[in-house]
């Protein structure tokens, strides 16, 4: 494989030498801003530095004889001088080899201190990367992805920008985004509620739409599952959140009971045997308060057979979300529900979550409508939404 390093004053200009010189099978390794001349720090010139290869392996012929020769009375080196000859190349091969490659790290390690340095983000990094995938590293940047995510799907684009010496059109690279971000998602849980658990407790700070949440779940399994359903409540903080489930319990004609005690939680368990699924609503607290979570320990028996979700809005910041996981974490949560999907346009933190705590996701909510406006989270269906897909 030949490999050089090309500087240019843009990218077109690099690319053309890249041609030139490599031919149309040359592949990018690396390319980066530098900056040349000046004076105490002004008046520099940018130009791009390139590192490209091709394989040339599989294009070497047979060198032709020189006219008036024939074969095999070429002229030959001594044995001595043939085996100094080779030993000087080869020494010079290896050293070259070795110095090639150490070019290459060297230019890998500055490019990636250079987009975690800018962030990545377009407007900093105009004309250093194609127009199309310019476009989708802004679309990475308002999405929130975390710069690791952004340096690694960004990498995976440029290739497949070069790969074979053929410009890939802003959909075609937008359909490699989404398989790299399926990729990061498919082997955590994911789906609804695995109906293999009788109990399921929803958890999570106050406002994130717990309860609305849980009576579109009630509605999923009646109507598509064809389940027995009931209701139990320990939020006894707010009457109004106890009217809330009633009324959702009055509309779906299902039982429910509001348990202040353990005791009463025990007993609930006990009264609602012969249902398939009970769906156990909580109480709404100041994620910052540990004693909340607590709490729920002395409230709901967590040694059933039971399943937890933890409910976190869309509209909350990616920090908050991990600040309530960690208050919760004493609790095992078996997946994420996200809500609000429709109040704000930024998805990517769900995919930064989903990566970090390797735990999957059961639901994205949309609306207040119940039993619409909820969808069974997938990696496709969340892909569709971080990328605008439809």
């Amino acid at each position: 494989m030949k490999v050089k390093k090309f500087t240019a004053k843009s990218m077109p200009d690099a690319m053309k030498s890249i041609r030139n010189e490599l031919g149309n099978e040359a592949v990018i390794l690396n390319s980066r801003i530098v900056y040349t001349g000046g004076f105490l720090g002004f008046f520099r010139r940018k130009n791009f530095e390139i590192i490209a290869a091709v394989d040339t392996m599989a294009k070497h012929e047979p060198k032709p004889i020189r006219k008036g020769l024939q074969k095999g009375l070429e002229p030959k080196p001594t044995i001595q001088v043939q085996e100094r000859t080779d030993h000087k190349r080869s020494e010079k091969s290896v050293s070259q080899n070795s110095k090639q490659t150490e070019d290459i790290l060297k230019e890998i390690t500055d490019l990636k201190k250079l987009i975690r340095s800018q962030s990545i983000q377009s407007g900093k990094l105009q004309g250093i990367y194609p127009e199309p995938i310019q476009k989708l590293i802004q679309l990475m940047s308002d999405q929130d992805f975390t710069p690791a995510l952004m340096e690694k799907f960004t990498a995976v684009l440029l290739e497949k920008w070069f790969a074979d010496g053929v410009n890939r059109t802003f959909t075609e690279l937008q359909g490699f985004l989404k398989q790299e971000i399926i990729k990061v998602l498919i082997d955590k849980p994911f789906g609804g509620i695995s109906l293999t658990k009788k109990f399921i407790n929803v958890i999570g700070p106050t406002g994130v739409g717990k309860t609305t949440t849980l009576a579109k779940i009630a509605a999923d399994c009646m109507l598509n599952h064809h389940k027995k359903v009931a209701f139990i409540t320990t939020d006894t903080y707010r009457i109004a959140a106890i009217e809330q489930l009633k009324t959702y319990a009055q509309i779906l004609n299902v039982p429910i009971e509001v348990c202040y005690t353990l005791e009463d939680f025990q007993t609930a368990v006990k009264k609602f045997s012969s249902y398939d699924v009970v769906l156990i609503d909580t109480a709404g607290r100041n994620f910052r308060n540990k004693q909340y979570v607590e709490d729920l320990g002395k409230v709901i028996d967590f040694s059933i057979d039971i399943e937890n979700y933890l409910v976190l809005s869309l509209t909350s910041k990616q920090k908050d979300m991990e600040s309530i996981y960690q208050q919760f974490s004493s609790i095992k949560i078996d997946k994420f529900i996200f809500t609000k999907a429709d109040e704000t346009d930024v998805y990517g933190t769900m995919m930064n979550i989903i990566e970090k705590f390797e735990i999957g996701a059961a639901y994205i909510t949309t609306g207040q409508e119940v039993p619409d406006d909820v969808m069974i989270a997938s990696p496709e269906a969340m892909a569709n939404l971080i990328i605008g897909a439809k």
